[in-house]
């Protein structure tokens, strides 16, 4: 039940085998580099909780970790982090991780991680990005998969939603990046619908509406053929995200935005 609350969260929005374990730069110049992002910085942390059909069904997590080092060059660390509530860990455990790390210019991913235990199933993937062969490099568990091309500019799932808050927006475009998971490589399409003001427990904030394209999307968006999902990001140059809600034929999923603490 609960596998496709990440899709909604990481997709607009979720890997350590081969290469040294990411460590944070000692040259003061990426620093300096990164002041142009406005939007974020690292120490970002947001925090959501999720609810499925009007249940409180956990929390998620996002994070800007400090600045990584991959393959010998700086890099931004995205963390998402979920769990179940209590009550719903009595039945489907939920306790995952997913990381991406993007070059410091924020123009395509290096690396992907995700941990998952959701309920039976485990996973451990690593996904390398290899720009110089043009490919990714897929491993759960130490299974490889075959190489994926990807094309200039390929993101994996949690990175592309912190390029998508570096852009400006206007109601009526659609934006293009293509993402890659490390198991195929596809256009992520996203529309700005309209823009409106929502509430959620951190406060009131005028937004802009996202619309995802889903034709990609497995499982439950897949199986629903009047699936919808909406994404409200802040109006202001920090794009922040506040409110995430899909509807699918077995119900409806929200996640919303709430104060630290």
């Amino acid at each position: 039940m609960i596998r496709f609350w990440l899709w909604p969260l990481a997709a607009v929005t979720a890997w350590l085998l081969f290469s040294p374990a990411p460590c944070v730069p000692e040259d003061p110049a990426n620093s300096e580099e990164i002041v142009r992002f406005k939007a974020f910085q690292p120490g970002e942390r947001l925090n959501f909780d999720l609810h499925w059909n009007g249940i409180f069904a956990g929390t998620a997590v996002l994070t800007v970790e400090p600045l990584a080092e991959i393959g010998g060059q700086p890099a931004w660390h995205f963390l998402l982090s979920v769990r179940s509530s209590p009550f719903l860990d009595v039945f489907y455990k939920v306790r995952s991780t997913f990381e991406g790390f993007a070059d410091l210019s924020l123009s395509r991913s290096l690396l992907y991680r995700k941990k998952q235990q959701e309920g039976s199933y485990r996973s451990d993937v690593r996904v390398d990005f290899d720009w110089e062969a043009g490919c990714a490099r897929y491993e759960n568990r130490g299974k490889k998969r075959a190489e994926t091309p990807i094309l200039p500019g390929t993101f994996d799932p949690l990175s592309v939603c912190y390029f998508l808050r570096l852009q400006d927006l206007v109601v009526g475009q659609e934006l293009e990046a293509p993402v890659s998971d490390g198991k195929k490589c596809v256009p992520g399409r996203i529309r700005v619908v309209a823009r409106e003001f929502v509430n959620s427990p951190a406060g009131r904030f005028d937004t802009f509406v996202l619309e995802p394209d889903l034709r990609h999307l497995e499982g439950v968006f897949k199986r629903s053929k009047a699936a919808t999902l909406r994404v409200w990001i802040t109006a202001d140059e920090k794009r922040i995200p506040v409110k995430v809600k899909s509807q699918v034929k077995v119900g409806h999923f929200t996640a919303t935005l709430v104060p630290e603490g």
